[in-house]
């Protein structure tokens, strides 16, 4: 958002080591488990939304549990409905679920 800012690349670093911090104690917390709460529930739905966006970063690629988590939160109906859903509102087009 900010790379037309002067000080962006020497903050680059600093940020990208904080995301590291909090996706290591996700990724702690998570283990070997399919949720983080032992359950589905809407909280995934929002963390794999987030998740997503390091997509291509190759940060999340490093933590195979959160890559594995993000691509069982995709494939979950209820994730797809609420991914086709806000899509919707931003893309003016009606839902497919």
């Amino acid at each position: 958002m900010n790379r037309d800012k002067i000080w962006y690349e020497d903050r680059l670093p600093i940020l990208e080591d904080r995301v590291r911090v909090g996706l290591g104690k996700l990724s702690s917390r998570l283990g070997n488990s399919d949720w983080p709460d032992y359950a589905f529930s809407a909280g995934d739905l929002l963390m794999v939304t987030v998740l997503r966006r390091l997509s291509g970063s190759g940060i999340l690629e490093k933590y195979s549990n959160l890559s594995a988590y993000v691509a069982r939160g995709e494939a979950r109906p209820a994730y797809k409905r609420a991914f086709d859903a806000q899509l919707a509102v931003f893309t003016g087009k009606p839902s497919t679920g």
